[in-house]
């Protein structure tokens, strides 16, 4: 995977000027951010850097003090409020742990935006809920249970089958490999690969797991000193001359995922 060159014409998302401020505590300062249509963005950085303020701020859950967000080419801090849910409608999210509704069922929670965003029947909502299960690769009996009786693994891929829900453009995944077994977090780094491909879908993750970022990643956005540091090509951004960033992808970790990565393409070329 290459970042290869691009213009402005291939931005999806355009961050400029953020500044997010909670009380006295400035967590970024004049950031920018370009995230490529059809492209999968890895965003790390060391605690408290605010990934996840990033987000939520791209999606419209927090408002900065200063700056833009542009998606699909619009201001969406400056559009009114039925034209910016427009434009939310099509993101799909999926929150740390999931966050589904304990009190309905994976068919239920998938349903929900569907009856309340999309105005389909309960009915309606129902088969279409079964697909996206189906195609967030869970059997179709997970959709009776409950988030209370499901794997760590599958509560992610329920909650995966919602953030398809409306057949969003834009994927915005926080931590989505979090507390998975290295097979399952595989498992699912070749599924959102796939649906990407599949779907024509732009993929946001914030990550911290090096497996995720030297598999499936075409760009990594580092965030440091409250701003994104870097927002290249693995490559080029393992190179950069930061201490952060040197011990993160040079470590033992960063090394052994970088090996894997290798030793699996190596092997793919001899079949």
């Amino acid at each position: 995977m290459t970042a290869g060159p691009a213009s402005a014409a291939d931005n999806i998302i355009e961050v400029r000027g953020v500044r997010n401020q909670f009380g006295a505590q400035v967590v970024h300062e004049a950031l920018d951010l370009d995230v490529r249509r059809g492209e999968i963005l890895s965003v790390v950085g060391g605690s408290g850097t605010g990934k996840s303020v990033l987000l939520r701020t791209i999606v419209g859950l927090n408002r900065p003090r200063l700056g833009s967000v542009r998606v699909f080419g619009q201001d969406l801090l400056a559009l009114p409020a039925t034209q910016r849910m427009a434009v939310e409608r099509r993101f799909g999210v999926l929150f740390q742990k999931g966050a589904l509704f304990s009190s309905l069922t994976v068919a239920e929670n998938v349903a929900l935006p569907l009856i309340e965003h999309a105005g389909l029947s309960a009915r309606e909502a129902a088969q279409l809920a079964a697909l996206k299960i189906a195609l967030a690769g869970l059997p179709a009996l997970a959709g009776e249970k409950y988030p209370s009786d499901l794997s760590g693994g599958m509560v992610k891929r329920a909650a995966l089958a919602r953030a398809l829900a409306l057949d969003p453009d834009i994927l915005f995944l926080d931590e989505p490999t979090a507390g998975l077994d290295p097979i399952g977090a595989a498992a699912f780094d070749q599924l959102i690969l796939t649906l990407r491909d599949a779907l024509g879908l732009t993929v946001f993750i914030v990550t911290h797991d090096l497996d995720t970022i030297y598999t499936i990643t075409d760009r990594v956005a580092v965030l440091a000193q409250k701003k994104v540091l870097i927002n290249a090509a693995l490559d080029e951004v393992a190179a950069c001359d930061d201490a952060w960033i040197s011990e993160y992808f040079h470590g033992p970790r960063g090394r052994a995922a970088a090996l894997a990565v290798a030793g699996t393409a190596v092997a793919t070329e001899k079949t």
